[in-house]
């Protein structure tokens, strides 16, 4: 039995995910980093055995209806945890937020700033007191009633509604309508309404033009189609709805980013006339602190913001006291530059991490294990020096921070490290090594010290003569003003700055129209799908395959099972308590939800006739449960799968399982998901591939891995962009565009473009310091 002040925390018997009955006891009040290759178990010990746990003990104290929840969700695989405080997570949110959300609602200072207005405001003379409600953009009571609190109105016109007035509506004149049947509906509405819809446009009567674009009525009309030969078409009701109508439903509406997209195209942005683009009723911007509206204090940097807070008057003072201890943390972070009314989309996920950082700082928490995950995800070394110095904070606060992190200089920086491997999946789960960082070295079969204490140069590589190159800009969007860049063809490209600084701005700017582009591939970070229904083998059509083989078993022919029977994803062969998820979802109340194994197939989507199917000794379940590397064995002999396995082992995703829901994929193995999908097809003619980040959330040595994809890409014929902070991999490009020489305000120029060794020699870049160390040995990463 261990004394309840026993200062560390012990796992005994972890087995969650591939765990393999490990031990391992970590202190309390350190700064501890859980690290290993992707896929090693570190996650699995961190996040779903230390915080699982904490979590699971939390609901155990809590009324018997949570508690009754609890037990569905099931407790993580763990013979015992003894001297673990309650737990706080902040793991890489996978969701999109919305526009709606910013920097201000994301680190409550919107709270503080509308309390300041509503209690210390100068308001007209005879006008009433405003709750803090009043000053918010999200409420009912503060919104501007004309844009609904966004700030802009969107408008649309005859001349981007109807781009070529020569053509009929037959031909396609309005160019907003939908296509096939829906657009063909329409138009026989219209003609079933009286109108000509084989006159050339600009023929027609101005109030009929105006009419069909521009009405907000709905007539419902019968529609006689056209026969077409061999098909029976009966007469049915028609409604109309006008192309505005149809362009802002669609635009407001759709959740499919590509029809939102098209329907902007139809759209004009403009701020919004009656509040001026504050996104506020009029009796709110009335009221002023220091001279300024809401609003306009909202848009200011937050070091501005900062200095211009009043500090005349007890209520006052001690409002804005609240709020500037607030900011700190923020500028502290080297956030300084953003602004409260930054819509979050806007942001890059290290921002968005070190925002979530910042507001913890100031909860004042005391005795809690901190559980981050990568949080110098997206991070340029010189903004990791602040992280470091916010972890210790947090320590020295009296917390325990676990750290899940590949990053060499936060493995440096932290008092202990655990380090899972020795490799990943089933040839991982096992605790290598926990102790002082220092120790590590001794470890032989460590992946992590083979790079955590090599501080040798890079190995150095002859630079590609690139065949051309491709010009952008001049740019000039978010922090970029009249920004040109040059991109060499045939080579790869390392675009480097803090945070930021507007790489992303500018690699945005880069698409098929410009000279020499040829094929563009984007291989972003967004989830491949946002529920347990998607997963690695649906996304990349390896599933259509499996289920072929499946269907032409001899089991499968006797009983007349088709290649449908063995998709989860339509019934007949899914299990129908989970709809083929394999998952239930949970409801917590005022807690997010969360899944758990569904109580009838246990997690194996199927219903027992179609189990019973086997190939080779295995059902369809075990199928999808095998890991990549382990299918790859398994399906050795049939080409078209092999191909898909090939592709992702060579970005080095071996470790993750076919049927691995979407929803439990870092955005790193998402990215590299979506690149083995494209590496598997075959390249014809030059591909220009660019990749925002693509070494987030990998061990050093999985970044060799996929280093040498993108290098034999090159290698190939094809050019590389990457947006990247790890400075190994800068160290190795042909050329660098580093931008800054900060963020925001104090960025968005080139500071020095070149090959590596020129960029490291360049003054006033906040990169070369570190690509210096990376390309002359003393450091990496």
């Amino acid at each position: 039995m261990h004394s309840p002040h026993d200062p560390y925390v012990r796992v005994r018997d972890a087995r969650e995910h591939n765990l393999k009955g490990v031990d391992v006891d970590i202190p309390r009040d350190v700064v501890a980093v859980f690290t290993g290759v992707s896929g090693s178990g570190k996650s699995s010990l961190a996040f779903g055995t230390v915080y699982a746990e904490a979590q699971r003990r939390y609901f155990e104290s809590v009324a018997p209806y949570a508690r009754r929840l609890i037990h569905q969700v099931g407790a993580p695989k763990v013979g015992e945890i003894t001297g673990l405080p309650p737990a706080v997570s902040l793991q890489q949110r996978r969701t999109a937020p919305t526009s709606r959300s910013s920097v201000g609602t994301v680190t409550n200072l919107s709270n503080s700033l509308r309390m300041l207005f509503s209690r210390a405001g100068d308001y007209p003379p005879g006008a009433p007191r405003l709750d803090s409600d009043a000053f918010s953009p999200n409420t009912a009571a503060g919104a501007c009633p004309e844009c609904h609190g966004l700030g802009r109105v969107h408008r649309t016109t005859e001349e981007l509604l109807v781009p070529d007035p020569t053509l009929s509506i037959r031909d396609g004149a309005i160019a907003a309508w939908p296509g096939a049947w829906q657009g063909k509906n329409l138009r026989d509405v219209l003609d079933a309404l009286g109108y000509d819809v084989d006159r050339p446009w600009r023929e027609l009567p101005a109030e009929q033009r105006e009419w069909i674009l521009f009405t907000d009525e709905q007539p419902v009309v019968t529609v006689h189609p056209v026969r077409d030969a061999g098909r029976i078409q009966r007469p049915y009701q028609g409604t109309y709805t006008s192309a505005r109508r149809y362009v802002m439903k669609t635009f407001s509406d759709t959740k499919s980013a590509t029809l939102r997209a098209k329907a902007e195209r139809f759209l004009t942005s403009a701020p919004c006339p009656v509040c001026g683009g504050g996104r506020l009723r009029p009796e709110a911007l009335a009221v002023t602190v220091g001279g300024r509206t809401i609003a306009e204090l909202a848009a200011l940097p937050l070091t501005e913001l900062a200095e211009a807070l009043p500090t005349d008057g007890e209520t006052a003072r001690v409002l804005t006291g609240d709020l500037a201890s607030r900011i700190a943390p923020v500028v502290e972070l080297g956030l300084g530059y953003l602004s409260l009314d930054r819509a979050t989309p806007t942001l890059s996920a290290g921002e968005l991490q070190r925002l979530r950082l910042a507001t913890q700082l100031r909860s004042g928490l005391f005795g809690v294990v901190y559980v981050l995950d990568e949080p110098s995800a997206g991070l340029h070394p010189a903004d990791t020096e602040a992280l470091l110095t916010v972890l210790e904070r947090l320590k020295a606060a009296g917390n325990s921070v676990f750290v899940v992190e590949h990053h060499l200089g936060v493995m440096r920086g932290a008092d202990w490290i655990v380090d899972v491997g020795p490799r990943a999946g089933e040839h991982g789960g096992r605790v290598l090594y926990s102790g002082p960082v220092d120790g590590l070295a001794r470890v032989g079969r460590s992946a992590t010290a083979r790079h955590l204490f090599d501080r040798s140069p890079a190995p150095a590589r002859a630079p590609r003569t690139p065949r051309g190159s491709v010009t952008v800009g001049p740019v000039t969007r978010h922090n970029l003003r009249e920004v040109t860049a040059r991109f060499p063809l045939g080579a790869l490209t390392a675009v480097t700055g803090v945070s930021g600084s507007g790489k992303s701005t500018l690699i945005g700017e880069i698409t098929e129209d410009l000279p020499g582009v040829g094929r563009l591939v984007s291989v972003d970070q967004r989830p491949i799908g946002r529920t347990p229904r998607s997963n690695l083998a649906t996304y990349t059509g390896l599933f259509d395959v499996v289920r072929k083989i499946f269907a032409a078993t001899d089991q499968a022919r006797e009983r007349r099972y088709g290649v449908g029977r063995f998709s989860f994803n339509v019934s007949g062969g899914r299990c129908e308590t989970c709809q083929g998820e394999g998952f239930v979802s949970v409801e917590l109340l005022f807690l997010p939800s969360t899944y758990a194994p569904c109580p009838d197939c246990g997690g194996a989507r199927y219903n027992p006739g179609t189990l019973e199917v086997t190939y080779r000794g295995r059902n369809i379940a075990e199928v999808l449960d095998l890991t990549v590397e382990g299918a790859a064995e398994f399906f050795a002999d049939t080409p078209a799968v092999a191909r898909s396995l090939a592709a992702l082992l060579d970005v080095g995703l071996g470790y993750l399982r076919l049927g691995q829901p979407a929803t439990e994929l870092s955005g790193g193995e998402a990215q590299r998901i979506k690149l083995a999908s494209e590496l598997q097809r075959g390249r014809r003619g030059h591909t220009l591939y660019l990749l925002d980040e693509p070494t987030t959330g990998l061990h050093p040595a999985d970044v060799e891995v996929l280093m040498r994809q993108l290098h034999g890409l090159v290698d190939a014929g094809h050019t590389v962009v990457v947006v990247e902070h790890d400075m190994t991999v800068v160290a190795g490009a042909d050329h660098v565009i580093d931008m800054g020489p900060g963020g925001g305000d104090s960025g968005g120029r080139i500071v020095a473009a070149g090959a590596p060794a020129d960029v490291a020699r360049a003054d006033g870049s906040a990169t070369a310091r570190y690509l210096t160390e990376a390309l002359y040995g003393g450091g990496r990463r």
